[in-house]
């Protein structure tokens, strides 16, 4: 500003003086689209400015008000003329095609040149007016203003710009030095890697690192065989994995495909055939846990079935989980509630049976229920009045894959010397155990109508046989006393049951695992002391399991001991562990 006022009339210019009166007096100019560079008073070009309303658009930012000019227009010349040379030098490099320039150079589209009267427009502009020098620009900001450089145009102005007129200068693409870095076959997102992340106690997804160091484990189906048919890369089952869950996709055509009801009875393809079973089971064995127990008839369950189920000295759990009880809870219900609930989400219960106080439960892996066909079930009572079911036995039948299994518990008269009455228990049971109904039998030639436990391949009866020790007290816990390691063969010398086994009247084709455990009966509840009432009942091994099969060598017995921890009842548990062998079926 001069020192004659803000609105004082400027006394040096850099052209002939009296312009920017001569323009102020003609009104015609007023409506022009561009304003006089060459102004000398920065207030008036303003007015104008704002008067006119075709070139500037309301919403964009306008430049500061003019500076007076510099006295020395000798100089000015000299630095507008330098300034000129180098813009050409640089427009005639980028518009060379032999010629690259760095990134940021490539960025700056609107670059900044300096017009002929000494301020800076943008380069887009300046291009154009050395074509039309009566087009206007579309921002002019002085030199001594960088910061407002690139305000001088939006972006929709500048797409509305006719390409005649815009000389957009285009670099050449960067081509790669070098091949790019092959991509993963699982690129998933960040979000999609954190919504599938594996629940570490599915012991099933370790499969393929277990199997690297020779462990077997059996393998969860978990539609396995639909995604080998979905292609070798894992990027289309990553995205098409449901956010909520960690479950594998199916796509409705292998649904179609495939029927899981009936496969084919051909052995490719069949949903029992020996590929299907071979893929889940390599060796052909499935396994098996058992647990007896006289619970006694209490009304209050234990606060903790997990020593029952899962006992700690077992890596891993079973395919199949059979309870048989006698004398059980009277609720019922809340004692299948408590199995399940211990036994979690991955086991369904295939089927329960009662007879009374005889309770028997099933449960399978629920990835495995596929392949179990229904299962049935039978009663028989051998008290003399049937209403009084205390006593008898209650059996569950059903095939899996192939192999047709029974399962029996049983609960057989009392009394120490009341050996035949046991054994009349047993072939009581054996007739009259109505199994199988319409299951159909694998082995018909190999079946006697007279002995339910030949109609079957695999067999495990379990229960409260109520045999006894032929000894008194007072020797028998001598006996024991004296056991070194485990060892129960004294003790078993005067086993009742093993007697009669041996001599044949009982369990036919039946066997037992050896006993390394003490007898379960009969102790002080909540003690691990044996009967201290009046009756000094004997120690005994009432409770047992046994097993037959159709082939030899079947049934391998993993573990056979008791559960010293559950002292809610007189009896102890005893559970038993079981490898059994598997063959292949046919659908029907």
């Amino acid at each position: 500003m001069t020192e004659d006022g803000e609105d004082g009339p400027l006394h040096h210019s850099c052209e002939a003086p009296g312009k920017g009166d001569s323009i102020a007096n003609d009104s015609s100019k007023l409506n022009t689209s561009i304003v006089d560079v060459k102004s000398t008073n920065g207030h008036k070009d303003d007015l104008r400015l704002r008067n006119t309303g075709e070139g500037i658009s309301p919403y964009q930012p306008r430049p500061p008000l003019l500076p007076r000019l510099s006295k020395s227009s000798k100089s000015i010349s000299l630095e507008e003329t330098v300034r000129t040379r180098r813009l050409r030098n640089s427009q005639e490099s980028l518009s060379d095609p032999a010629e690259t320039g760095s990134s940021t150079d490539s960025l700056k589209e609107d670059e900044t040149v300096v017009a002929p009267s000494g301020f800076v427009i943008q380069g887009t502009a300046a291009v154009r007016n050395e074509r039309d020098p009566s087009a206007r620009p579309h921002s002019a900001v002085p030199t001594g203003s960088p910061a407002f450089r690139d305000r001088g145009s939006s972006l929709s102005d500048y797409e509305r710009r006719p390409r005649s007129q815009a000389a957009k200068v285009r670099l050449s693409p960067v081509q790669p030095t070098g091949p790019l870095p092959a991509l993963e076959k699982s690129f998933a997102s960040a979000t999609l890697r954190a919504a599938n992340r594996i629940d570490r106690d599915c012991l099933d997804y370790a499969m393929p690192a277990r199997e690297k160091l020779g462990e077997r484990l059996h393998r969860n189906l978990s539609d396995s065989r639909l995604l080998e048919n979905m292609g070798s890369d894992s990027a289309s089952v990553n995205s098409m994995r449901s956010t909520y869950s960690v479950l594998s996709p199916i796509r409705p055509q292998d649904m179609r495909n495939r029927s899981f009801m009936e496969g084919s009875v051909l052995g490719s393809g069949a949903l029992l055939g020996a590929e299907e079973l071979d893929r889940l089971f390599p060796d052909r064995r499935v396994g098996i846990y058992i647990a007896t127990w006289n619970m006694q008839g209490e009304k209050g369950l234990p606060v903790n079935l997990d020593d029952l189920l899962l006992p700690t000295d077992s890596e891993f759990a079973q395919d199949f989980y059979v309870i048989g009880v006698q004398e059980g809870c009277p609720d019922r219900r809340e004692w299948e509630t408590r199995l399940q609930e211990s036994l979690g989400p991955y086991y369904v219960m295939l089927y329960a049976a009662s007879h009374g106080v005889l309770y028997l439960t099933v449960f399978v892996r629920r990835d495995l229920i596929w392949f179990c066909s229904e299962a049935e079930h039978a009663t028989v009572t051998t008290r003399i009045i049937s209403q009084i079911k205390t006593k008898g036995a209650v059996g569950i039948a059903f095939t899996f894959f192939g192999t047709s299994f029974l399962f029996v518990t049983s609960h057989f008269t009392s009394g120490d010397a009341k050996v035949y009455e046991r054994i009349l228990d047993y072939n009581k049971i054996v007739e009259a155990l109505a199994l199988p109904k319409g299951l159909p039998d694998t082995n018909p030639y190999r079946s006697t109508p007279s002995d339910v436990t030949t109609r079957f391949d695999q067999v495990f009866w379990f229960g409260d046989f109520n045999f006894r020790l032929d000894k008194d007290r007072s020797e028998v816990e001598a006996i024991i006393s004296s056991t070194v390691g485990g060892d129960m063969s004294p003790l078993l010398e005067h086993d009742q049951l093993s007697k009669e086994m041996k001599e044949g009247s009982i369990f036919k084709g039946f066997q037992e695992a050896s006993i390394h455990f003490l007898p379960t009966y009969k102790f002080d509840i909540g003690r691990d002391v044996y009967d201290t009432t009046s009756k000094q009942r004997t120690p005994s091994y009432t409770d047992r399991i046994l097993f037959r099969s159709r082939q030899a060598n079947d049934i391998k017995t993993l573990m056979y001991t008791s559960c010293s921890n559950i002292k809610t009842s007189d009896h102890r548990p005893v559970i038993g562990v079981f490898q059994v062998k598997l063959r292949p079926g046919r659908d029907k």
